[in-house]
Formats: structure tokens, sequence, C-alpha cells
């Protein structure tokens, strides 16, 4: 199947040519004709597979033949709405819009926290045709009046599994409030949980389903290494892979701001270039970090899950889980940010004693086991005694097993 063949203008077949876009990736062979079609869709798919323009793509050209269609109005309605559950990822979907939809007359705006929230409404109030929007900000500007959303045609949840991990449930629930009933609703997520299961039902009217690989799986290109290592040499192997390995770019994460903090500021005391990326930056902070890191002048971009989500740069060579996440489903969110668009990758993870429930509850999702490996010279001293911690407590295990059975979440920092 070629772009071609899928009934889109020759305005959006001209970008994609510029782009160089040859073939669809699956995802978007899929997608695009069920969303020109007018489905509803649940599509599970990492990010790196294109899923972006799979619905950017139907929704321009099925608004520009809206607009097109209309002989006069004075005010442009949203007629397309995407939440996303960061900035980062916002600010992404938005200029992938911009890009696409090059030589339409087809108006776009991103409004999200941190910033002004005056000077976004009175770009709202100018009259947008689509709005990309995380949900806190956006129920900020309904609830001010700075836009309605009475003329909605379609609503796009992207990330859902991580929206909803963030706690934003009630923001979607008040939102949800104020839309249309008869919508178009696209529905995109790398996991599938309970929580998103419910959310669909929910949402979506006889939805076409789409995944691409197998659910809750990494990327099928990154290489996964797991280094067994003692917890107080872990600061020290890493920072020998990065400079004996001599990689350009790095991602590593952290469970906690703090946590991200402190690993930075070591790495920069052996002579790495790395900095922390978290929510206690202000935006126009975390703008300027992100886009060193993207353009190679940053060597190690030292992160906290919310911070990383969303987070886009091509051909990066390797992530780093300087500790295991508490969900293990953040584990297949952490290292799909390398091996995207078919290129190969690389995850590391450095593993001590006290992470062994997180590691079996990782395997669990990921259902493959991940040997363990040692470094010479970095070989964990098996003669000290492994200390329980509160996450690997009897307690906690009865606590992690009751949220399974029941499908609930645990609370997020």
């Amino acid at each position: 199947m070629s772009f071609s063949s899928m009934a889109l203008s020759a305005e959006l077949l001209n970008v994609l040519s510029e782009l160089n876009y040859s073939e669809p990736t699956q995802v978007q062979a899929e997608a695009i004709p069920a969303i020109l079609a007018g489905s509803d869709l649940m599509a599970g798919a990492q990010t790196g597979t294109g899923k972006t323009a799979a619905f950017a793509l139907p929704i321009l050209e099925r608004l520009s033949q809206l607009k097109s269609s209309q002989t006069s109005y004075e005010l442009t309605p949203v007629r397309a709405l995407i939440l996303t559950p960061t900035r980062e990822l916002a600010l992404q979907v938005h200029q992938s819009f911009v890009r696409y939809g090059d030589g339409l007359t087809l108006k776009s705006a991103i409004v999200y926290g941190g910033v002004s929230i005056d000077a976004q409404a009175d770009i709202l109030k100018a009259g947008v045709d689509i709005l990309i929007a995380t949900p806190g900000r956006l129920l900020d500007h309904l609830r001010r009046g700075s836009l309605t959303l009475t003329q909605l045609a379609f609503l796009v949840f992207d990330e859902a599994d991580r929206m909803l991990d963030m706690g934003f449930k009630d923001e979607i629930d008040a939102i949800l409030k104020q839309l249309p009933k008869e919508r178009q609703t696209l529905l995109f997520s790398a996991t599938f949980d309970d929580g998103v299961f419910n959310l669909s039902k929910r949402l979506l009217k006889d939805p076409k389903l789409i995944e691409v690989g197998k659910r809750n799986a990494a990327a099928g290109k990154v290489e996964q290494r797991v280094y067994a290592v003692d917890a107080d040499r872990k600061s020290e192997l890493l920072c020998h892979l990065i400079l004996s390995k001599k990689w350009r770019q790095v991602l590593i994460f952290s469970r906690k701001k703090q946590g991200a903090d402190k690993l930075a500021a070591k790495l920069v005391n052996e002579g790495v270039k790395a900095l922390a990326f978290h929510g206690d930056l202000s935006q126009s902070v975390r703008e300027k970090v992100l886009q060193e890191f993207k353009s190679g002048e940053l060597q190690v971009l030292v992160a906290t899950d919310v911070a990383a989500r969303g987070l886009d740069v091509e051909s990066l060579e390797v992530v780093v889980n300087y500790e295991l996440p508490f969900v293990a489903e953040d584990y297949v969110h952490r290292i799909g940010r390398t091996g995207r668009a078919g290129n190969s990758g690389l995850a590391i993870t450095l593993y001590c004693e006290d992470d062994a429930l997180l590691l079996e509850e990782v395997e669990a999702v990921l259902d493959t086991r991940l040997p363990q490996q040692w470094l010479e010279g970095f070989e964990p001293d098996l003669t000290k005694s492994v200390s329980v911690t509160r996450k690997n407590s009897k307690s906690a295990q009865k606590q992690r097993a009751r949220r399974r059975a029941t499908g609930s979440k645990r609370s997020r920092r």
C-alpha cells in the first residue's frame, strides 16, 4: 500500500514526498483508511511507529474537505482536539500538524501549563481548527470560557495509558462532559491495561482495533541488557560505560527528581556533559535542555518518567534504567525511546538484588526473561546481605497482588 492509494489530497501527498515518506508504516496503513472512513479507533502502538502521522494525516484531510465546503463563518470552531499527557508530547504533536498541514488553510494551536494562559486564550478566541492540549490546561480554558467544543468532530487520546497513569482521570471526565456525543474518537496507547480498556468502553463506538507488534511488548530492534551491580557502585559503572563506549547520546531514567539532579551532578564531576530533566524545571528551561540534547550538544539527559514521556530524539543510541520503575509498564515506555522508526537501539538496566521483584514484574509484562550479566571489574559482592525494601516487603507484595486482582492502579508520585 502507498500513500497515494489512501485518498489523500495532492497537498498532503506533496508534503509527504518532500519529507521523503515513501511508504506508510503498519499503523499508518491500517489507521488512515479507517479514520477516513469515519470509524472510531483503538490502536496499540509504540512511539516511533509513525502513530502521529496515522491520525494527523486523515484529520487534516477530512477537516480541509469540511472547511472548503463551508461558504462563510465568522469564527473558526475547534473541530479536532488532541489530548496528550505532557507538554513535550503536545509540542511534538503540534509540530507534526504544522509540518503535515503546510499549504492547507487550517489553523492549529497548542495549550499546556507552565506558560501564560492569557496569551493562549487570545489565540483560542481568534479561532482554531485543531487544538493540541494537556488535560489540566484545557480544563482551565474551558472553565474560563476561552473556547467551546460544541462543534468538535474529532477527539484523539495520544498515549492514553500514560494519561491515566499520571492521574488525569478526573480531568478527562470533566472534559468529556463538555463534548458533543456525536464525534469520531481515536485512542492511541503504547500499552493496554484495565484502565485503558475501561476508558475505551466509555469513549468508543464499534471501534476498529489495531495492534502493532505484541501487546505491552518492547520495540523489536531494542537489545536489552541487565547488568548486576552493587547499589553503591551503580554510578561508577554508569560513568565507565558512558566514557568507555563513547556513546554520543544517552537517556538515563531516575525514579525521582532529586535522584536525577544528584546523578547528573555526579556525571558532570566525571567529565560527562549531563543535565537533569524533570517537572520542577520551568517550561523554558525544559525546552532549552531538550533542544541541547536533540542537537547533540548535550551528551546525557537524566530524566524522570513523567518528564521524558513523549520525548522524541531521532536515532537515540542508548537508554539506561539507572533504577527500575515501580510500575512495570513504564519499562516498556522507557526503552521505547530508542529503536524507533526501524532503527536499532540498546537498553541497559543497572540491577541490584533489592530490585528482584521489580525485575520479575517487568519480565511478566514483557513475557520474556531478561538474563543478568556481570561486567568485569563491577561484579556484585555476593557476601553482602540483601535488604528488603519497603517496595519489596511482604506488605508491598500483597498490595501489588491486590491491585492486579482488582485492576486498580497505584498512586503516582
